[in-house]
């Protein structure tokens, strides 16, 4: 072997085993998140500027972070969502990752049971101003006075519009904006003229193998009502005529074929980009993707599409259901770099809310709500004041994905006839309340 060649594999040698050192030096902690798998589009994106949609933000930004952290390398764990069965599981093991991403709707249940690190002083630390928490954020993640998790965003009940659809039927105004229901009535009768102008139904809808969907909308109708349902934590109350209004609106809706039917959360994304009808109801998550579908050309929403919060159908209130992403650090005996590396990733991903935000949930940070930049992000404009009307169930409440899987299933079953209205709404009364009465 020449002198040459023998210098060349020393030096090859001599950079793999430092590449190697370095990546040894590094803390690892593991961190749990649904949001999908995407790799072979994003996969070794650092550029989050380039990413698009909630699956191709959060792995840029966690490649961001592995690519510039001197100190942490994050191993991600993807989950499908909700996750909560995996990391109960996992608590169970012994073996929780160090971060989990978690709904704000479920902080409690894990808070409640000592699962959860108090995040205040190691925010504080670590440069994260609370201050700077938007309202609807830091209610979210404060329990009993501590905060439990950096809030990620808000996300709410949104109706995504094909303006294509609405003008076909006769559904806009004169500046090419949807003309928007003001009433139960009002939007039964849009949806009968939609139907007739363009052959398909008002609403693409997520009807099978889901259940959120109809828990969302149907606590969005009886918040518009002005009724708290919850207005006692422990138990719920469904025997009124807000909640039977609300019940039999949804009903006529899939009565007069004026729904989709049958589509999965998959498939009804895809049949809104693919024109099957001229709303879907759905959140905050899908606006970057819709926007980017409507910049093609030869596509259903080409130049046609818009979104808008929750139409108000009652005259009590604009209050729509809201939720928050945020993370939570589980209760384990971390080592101190463990742990110095975990609020280093918090932190960076408070440094980068805006980045998030671009996915079209709304932002936690006052200061970057009140940024030009976000303010120039497509139909932020229209979205603000769901960070006002965005609405929660009480902190107190526990068990809420439990619930709100009880709550679809018989919402779902009045809808669809298999029960009269009252039996459904008689039937979540009692197994959710059976449920809150044995929660610990």
């Amino acid at each position: 072997m020449t002198t040459m060649r023998r210098l060349f594999y020393a030096g090859a040698a001599l950079l793999m085993s430092t590449q190697f050192s370095l990546a040894q030096d590094k803390t690892e902690i593991s961190v749990s998140r649904f949001f999908g798998a995407c790799e072979a589009d994003y996969g070794t994106l650092t550029d989050v500027s380039k990413a698009n949609g909630e699956c191709g933000i959060v792995t840029a930004l966690i490649n961001k972070f592995n690519a510039e952290s001197k100190d942490t390398h994050v191993k991600v764990d993807i989950v499908e969502w909700p996750g909560y069965d995996q990391l109960t599981a996992r608590i169970r093991s012994g073996e929780p990752p160090t971060i989990s991403v978690m709904h704000e709707a479920v902080i409690s249940d894990y808070s409640s049971r000592g699962l959860l690190e108090p995040l205040d002083d190691g925010l504080k630390a670590a440069g994260v101003d609370a201050a700077d928490f938007t309202d609807a954020a830091k209610a979210g993640v404060t329990k009993d006075g501590k905060i439990y998790a950096l809030p990620f965003d808000t996300h709410t009940w949104l109706w995504h519009i094909n303006l294509n659809l609405f003008k076909q039927a006769g559904l806009v105004d004169a500046s090419g904006n949807p003309i928007l229901p003001k009433s139960a009535d009002e939007l039964l009768s849009q949806a009968q003229q939609f139907k007739e102008k363009t052959g398909k139904p008002y609403f693409v809808s997520t009807l099978a193998n889901e259940q959120a969907a109809y828990t969302r909308t149907f606590d969005t109708l009886l918040y518009q009502q002005n009724f708290d349902f919850f207005a006692d934590p422990t138990k719920v109350n469904f025997a009124t005529p807000e909640a039977k209004n609300a019940a039999t609106l949804l009903k006529a809706i899939f009565d007069k074929d004026y729904t989709t039917k049958g589509q999965d959360y998959a498939a009804s994304v895809a049949g809104f980009s693919n024109g099957d009808g001229g709303v879907f109801i759905c959140g905050t998550w899908l606006v970057d993707t819709y926007d980017q579908e409507s910049k093609k050309s030869g596509v259903p929403l080409s130049n046609g599409y818009t979104v808008v919060p929750f139409p108000q159908l009652y005259p009590g209130s604009p209050r729509v259901w809201a939720d928050g992403h945020s993370w939570v650090i589980l209760k384990a005996d971390l080592t101190d770099p463990q742990r110095k590396s975990a609020y280093e990733f918090l932190k960076f991903l408070w440094d980068n809310d805006f980045q998030w935000a671009r996915t079209g949930h709304l932002p936690i940070r006052k200061s970057v709500a009140d940024s030009a930049d976000f303010k120039a992000l497509p139909h932020r404009t229209a979205l603000m004041p769901l960070t006002q009307t965005g609405t929660a169930l009480p902190a107190a409440v526990k068990r809420q994905f439990a619930i709100q899987d009880i709550e679809g299933e018989e919402i779902a079953s009045a809808m669809r006839g298999d029960k009269d209205v009252d039996s459904a709404l008689a039937d979540a009364q009692s197994r959710i309340n059976d449920l809150l009465a044995n929660a610990k």
